[in-house]
């Protein structure tokens, strides 16, 4: 068994929101440490895997960039089922994708399970000379809307990790809690225990393409 299969629990996760706003390069930075100033619109959904440790555990995620044209959203809401976490973008020097985020938030309340943790990520802090959301009205959205909250730059990798990692911490977190009050004997699983995501055909280019 190769290191890549070795873990303690998988984690399902979704990056939404409109097109353009950098999803996929925000996808390439964490996953695969790239950057591609020529990316081209996600068609579909595409996605990546990356495993790290929590409290001694091992998490590997396994995250997927859904497309934000509007042709492609009766495809990928069927990708929400099963997410525990979202990261739901928009960027900063664009304000009708920080105002779409309200929709987009809906249609994860609609499709995902009630207890997805969410983080709102302000996407292109480089574009600090284009600003056009507010640092502060962003995170008043997110505090309004129990969401957590950070600002991110997949060109120079401001962020990122600190993005991917705390949503994936507090996943973890918000698991072992609701598994410890449900089990009589307290504690989280041990070793193996897995959380059931879609199984991904590798040559299905248009599942497993990745940015």
């Amino acid at each position: 068994m190769s290191k890549e299969d070795q873990y303690d629990y998988l984690f399902k996760v979704v990056l939404i929101g409109d097109s353009g706003v950098g999803k996929t390069n925000l996808l390439g930075r964490f996953a695969r440490d790239e950057f591609n100033m020529e990316s081209k619109s996600t068609i579909g959904v595409e996605f990546a895997t990356r495993t790290i440790e929590v409290d001694g555990k091992t998490i590997k995620a396994q995250i997927w960039d859904t497309a934000g044209q509007e042709r492609y959203r009766a495809i990928t809401s069927a990708y929400y089922r099963g997410a525990l976490a979202a990261l739901l973008v928009y960027d900063i020097s664009k304000y009708q994708t920080y105002e779409n985020v309200e929709r987009w938030l809906q249609e994860l309340r609609d499709y995902a399970d009630s207890n997805i943790v969410i983080i709102l990520v302000g996407n292109k802090s480089d574009l600090r000379h284009l600003r056009a959301v507010p640092t502060d009205e962003a995170k008043g959205f997110a505090e309004e809307n129990a969401l957590r909250f950070i600002e991110t730059s997949a060109l120079d990798n401001t962020n990122v990790d600190e993005a991917f990692q705390t949503i994936l911490k507090e996943t973890y977190h918000a698991l072992a809690k609701n598994q410890t009050a449900e089990d009589k004997q307290g504690g989280v699983p041990g070793q193996g225990t897995q959380i059931v995501v879609p199984k991904v055909d590798n040559d299905d280019e248009s599942a497993s393409k990745c940015c």
